[in-house]
């Protein structure tokens, strides 16, 4: 059994430093790198391309809406049709330099607050997923499992990876805690594991990818946790066609 998993990472900006991308580097299978909008830049984006060439790291677009501020996670108005240019937007920019580095591009998952609200909006969720085929049809959407993305998607011929969360708590409906919620996170990396653990035995094939948030406090020992026990259980940590 194989089973991605993935963290967001080039989070930092400027002379703020957030997260701790090289030490996740050895325990993910793939990772969503911030396009610049709602955090990144330039010069962090070009880093963590070359960082996960030399760790051997899948490497995926994370476009957000343009809110460093709010680290994207503030619910906004957009239409469908700027969704569509937003991501394609950002997915531009991060290619830039994943061609320089003479790599390729694997993946897109959205952020954030855009993610959430395509799980729900099949409108959004559609022109999400056709700005990824019209850049290249061969890249992964990666999508809240179960949602209106994954689905979208699918019905548009986009390769998906249906994603679980290890840091995450869910709602009935399977959908994410919201942030403001106080129990919204996990903080404890056996919880994590075991939260993982009962979505890959109870629904097979439901899942292809796990995500852990690479600005959490503890995303180095979620991550070693998780990449450790899979290793134990005979799964191996892998991106996609790797």
């Amino acid at each position: 059994m194989f089973i991605d998993i993935n963290c967001d990472l080039g989070e930092s900006f400027g002379a703020y430093t957030l997260g701790n991308d090289e030490a996740l580097m050895p325990f993910i299978t793939s990772a969503n790198i911030a396009c610049g909008m709602h955090a990144g830049d330039p010069r962090i984006m070009h880093q963590t391309v070359q960082t996960c060439v030399r760790q051997g790291v899948a490497i995926g677009a994370h476009p957000g809406f343009a809110d460093l501020s709010g680290f994207g996670r503030r619910t906004l108005g957009i239409s469908p049709a700027e969704a569509y240019d937003l991501v394609l937007y950002q997915i531009g920019a991060l290619y830039g330099f994943v061609k320089a580095a003479g790599a390729r591009l694997h993946h897109v998952k959205p952020h954030g607050a855009l993610y959430n609200q395509a799980a729900k909006d099949l409108a959004l969720a559609e022109a999400i997923a056709q700005a990824v085929k019209d850049f290249d049809s061969q890249l992964f959407l990666y999508g809240l499992a179960g949602s209106a993305l994954v689905e979208e998607a699918k019905r548009l011929g986009v390769r998906t990876c249906s994603e679980i969360f290890a840091d995450r708590t869910y709602q009935p409906d399977g959908t994410l805690t919201p942030r403001t919620s106080p129990n919204a996170l996990i903080h404890d990396p056996a919880q994590a594991v075991g939260q993982v653990m009962q979505f890959v035995r109870e629904k097979e094939n439901w899942a292809e990818t796990v995500c852990i948030h690479g600005d959490g406090p503890q995303a180095v020992s979620f991550a070693r946790a998780l990449y450790t026990h899979f290793q134990e259980q005979g799964i191996q940590p892998q991106s996609p066609l790797s």
